[in-house]
């Protein structure tokens, strides 16, 4: 009886939260139609709610945000707005900070986020997760010695929130597993384990390298 109840509580308990998560965000989400004049709001014009219409509208409104920032009047606008939020002290430092982190993540190149990486932390002999980050620049990486990269290690169970650290290349492991299955090991502070087979790693690896070299 008690391995039926677990299994049953393994398909339904994650449903659940999943279904409440999602929720949530379409929900909260749905608040930004309060934005549009009462007149033209989907639960006036239709006399009933429609979920998920805030999706559509948030969608709609970042799509025409990159179609108009893409040209050349865009950009202008862009700068000039920015030149404006820099001259706010306290306003400047949050949207800096967050624009250069979205960059960072949605950097379609570099190293950026794009290595799971296994490093000796918080001593020698004790092995954590963390994401490769970038090459270390600079003052810092001159001042080392060393040839030193960035590592974000991010902690269990939330990976949102870690810390970051300079290490230097040659004790940083990186592995074959992709990002996603990372931040499940991470997630689930190491229940996941996610399938691995030397074999196809290595060929993938000789693809990877002969197709940087070309």
């Amino acid at each position: 009886m008690k391995r039926y109840l677990f299994a049953g509580l393994l398909i339904w308990v994650p449903l659940g939260v999943t279904a409440m998560v999602i929720n949530f965000l379409v929900g909260l989400m749905d608040q930004t139609l309060l934005l549009l004049p009462e007149q033209v709001r989907p639960d006036v014009l239709f006399g009933f709610h429609i979920p998920g219409l805030g999706v559509v509208l948030i969608a709609i409104v970042v799509l025409g945000t990159g179609v108009i920032v893409a040209n050349l009047f865009g950009r202008k606008l862009v700068a000039w707005s920015e030149s404006l939020l820099a001259r706010i002290p306290l306003v400047r430092s949050i949207y800096v900070g967050v624009k250069q982190i979205m960059e960072m993540l949605l950097s379609s190149d570099g190293e950026t986020f794009r290595k799971v990486v296994m490093i000796e932390y918080p001593r020698k002999g004790l092995w954590t997760l963390g994401f490769l980050s970038g090459v270390t620049r600079g003052e810092a990486q001159t001042k080392t010695g060393t040839d030193v990269v960035n590592v974000f290690v991010p902690t269990t169970p939330n990976p949102t929130s870690g810390f970051f650290i300079l290490a230097p290349r040659d004790e940083v492991i990186e592995l074959d597993m992709s990002i996603d299955d990372g931040l499940k090991v991470i997630i689930s502070a190491g229940v996941y384990v996610p399938p691995w087979n030397p074999e196809q790693a290595a060929v993938a690896a000789a693809k990877a390298e002969a197709g940087s070299a070309a």
